[in-house]
């Protein structure tokens, strides 16, 4: 961590809490390993890869389960998520960038490890580094995306015909999936110019030249779920949004024909294949919360599989029809389970130690306004009265993305610190059909505020919030909205708590990396040199001379996403004005993948809070 001079620095204390059990129970939900859903190698299924944060960094993994061992792979001082495996399990990939920048290229090496202690070797000599922007491994043959400031190439390497780039556009794209006989790349891409809403175009892998192209329109966007598992079947299943939410589809971009799978399910759904390629595992989503089915895609019949209501973060199907899924819920802490064809559910595999505590379990509240119900989900501590509590108002990121029935270490320390939590799925948020999820597009941010300030309002007039002691907190695209609420709505908040924010819109869209100023173009309407107005508006630097509460804001100095240069803008006009504030800063990216730092950012974050709310 490094910390400035200019701007006064936030104070980390030794304990939050005097009751040594309370201190201790919040600090293992945080340290309590944890470990993503392994992923088998399509070939050799019991050879797996996934990440924990068992070492006390998230880390990739291999395990074999024919052998029962475990390997740590990777060891780096900010730790590494994204990786791969190939078919044959022969060869482990991860991404390495540099201290969380998210720039830098594709390594590779052996399952079982390197037995002459050369380590890591550059994947696909020939591409050139990036921000990541797709990966799929074949037998023979890779395709590789990249992504930087010129746009988007994609680059197919296959045995013994080298490398080529086989796309290159300035728009923003990638990688979508190989046909299993490695013929065809279907790629996403937003040639037309709107990166939320992408086009999918199929090309032949060995030169590039197109197949078959997708696109349905202005506002409706395509996703690529994969190819059929099968070798030469050119059935690529497709996510669209034609009839207003995420749907699926059946393309055969051989033949160019298409069948839409009409489900009988509210909300949305995902899906990836069977091995076999006759059925698909559908992931729905509905209020916060998903399940699990299997759809026969020869007789059209949709089953659900049972698990436990919560909410499943991946899940994927064996050669021999288990189902493995990575699940949670705010009460249960995440677990990592296998779901027979005979129906028995166990857990799959157990990181070392002991399992995170428990929390509080959330309760739904839709608030009525004008634009349609706001779906909000909310907690109270333990054993607390009906009187007013202080609150804290946790605005997820994204903004495409939303608030879940999952554990959060995070919400389960505001609950033992006396808060009570609630979370808001504003518009813009996931879930809820596409109409909701675009209606912040040409006014971001406040239109997300107005929702908020709608549940606010009725946290505090259904007695839960106690008005004078509401905190908005939140991280990211959660930041940004912190921010802006303390400006645009000064006479709400009594606290604020902004991580790895947008402060400064212009400045943030000049350094951010350039698939994000294409989702800001997509978002905005155009770039802030088309639209300045626009930008100043949705800005929270426009604002800083309202906030009149004491805000705390921690910054990565290597973020890419919310770059560093735009918060210490806004942190110099609150500092200009002699305002209430302190600062975080560490020496990561777009948040830390190493426990002992998300230890302290939260650490930081509480007790600011807390001793600045009245009567504290």
């Amino acid at each position: 961590m490094t910390a400035t001079s200019q701007h006064p620095a936030a104070d980390i204390p030794d304990a939050l809490f005097d009751d040594p059990a309370a201190e201790s129970r919040w600090r293992a939900r945080f340290t309590a390993p944890r470990l993503s859903l392994p992923h088998f190698a399509r070939d050799a299924a019991d050879r797996n890869l996934y990440t924990s944060n068992a070492s006390g960094t998230w880390e990739v993994y291999a395990w074999d389960r024919l052998t029962g061992t475990h390997r740590q792979v990777t060891d780096r001082p900010n730790g590494t998520r994204i990786c791969a495996l190939q078919p044959d399990g022969e060869q482990v990939w991860w991404f390495a960038d540099t201290d969380g920048d998210e720039f830098g290229t594709w390594v590779v090496e052996p399952f079982g490890g390197s037995p002459d202690g050369a380590g890591a070797q550059p994947a696909v000599p020939g591409t050139e580094p990036g921000y990541p922007a797709g990966l799929d491994i074949g037998r023979s043959s890779v395709a590789l995306g990249a992504s930087t400031d010129d746009g988007t190439r994609i680059w197919v390497s296959r045995n013994g015909a080298g490398t080529k780039v086989i796309y290159r556009d300035e728009h923003d794209g990638g990688v979508g999936a190989l046909s299993r006989d490695e013929r065809l790349l279907a790629i996403v891409h937003s040639e037309h110019g709107d990166s939320r809403h992408p086009a999918v175009r199929v090309v032949r892998a060995s030169d590039g030249s197109t197949v078959a192209e997708k696109w349905d329109g202005p506002g409706k966007g395509l996703d690529v779920l994969g190819f059929a598992p099968v070798d030469g079947d050119p059935r690529l299943l497709l996510a669209h949004e034609r009839r207003g939410r995420e749907e699926l589809l059946v393309w055969d971009v051989e033949a160019d024909t298409e069948s839409e799978l009409e489900l009988d399910l509210p909300g949305e759904v995902a899906a990836d294949w069977y091995p076999d390629g006759r059925a698909l595992l559908v992931v729905h989503t509905h209020s916060a919360r998903s399940t699990l089915h299997r759809y026969d895609l020869t007789t059209g019949a949709l089953s659900g599989l049972d698990t436990a209501v919560g909410t499943v973060g991946a899940a994927e199907a064996r050669p021999d029809g288990t189902v493995e899924y990575s699940w949670s819920s705010a009460a249960e802490p995440p677990a990592v389970r296998a779901l027979h064809p005979d129906g028995t559910d166990r857990v799959l595999l157990r990181p070392p130690g002991e399992p995170a505590p428990g929390s509080q379990p959330l309760a739904d509240e839709f608030v009525d306004t004008p634009h349609g119900a706001v779906h909000a989900l909310v907690a109270r501590p333990a054993g607390t009265a009906d009187d007013p509590l202080p609150t804290v108002f946790m605005l997820h990121g994204g903004p495409q993305a939303a608030d879940e029935d999952r554990f959060s270490a995070a919400r389960a320390l505001w609950l033992d610190a006396g808060f009570a939590v609630v979370h808001v799925n504003y518009r813009g948020s996931t879930g809820y059909g596409s109409a909701w999820r675009d209606a912040i597009e040409g006014r971001p941010g406040l239109t997300e505020l107005e929702d908020v300030a709608a549940v606010h309002d009725w946290a505090v007039s259904s007695g839960l919030a106690d008005p004078s002691r509401c905190v908005v907190e939140g991280w990211s695209w959660g930041g940004y909205l912190t921010l802006l609420a303390l400006g645009t709505q000064p006479q709400r908040w009594a606290a604020g708590v902004s991580g790895v924010p947008v402060a400064d819109y212009v400045a943030a869209y000049a350094d951010e990396m350039e698939p994000l100023r294409a989702f800001d173009r997509a978002l905005f309407g155009g770039s802030p040199e088309q639209l300045p107005e626009r930008y100043r508006d949705c800005s929270p630097i426009s604002y800083v001379d309202e906030v009149r509460a004491p805000v705390l804001v921690l910054a990565g100095e290597n973020d890419p996403r919310c770059p560093v240069r735009q918060v210490d803008n806004y942190l110099d006009r609150l500092a200009a004005r002699a305002a209430a504030y302190r600062t975080y800063r560490y020496d990561a990216g777009h948040g830390s993948l190493v426990v002992a730092e998300t230890l302290r950012q939260f650490a930081a974050a509480v007790a600011f809070a807390r001793s600045m709310l009245p009567g504290s």
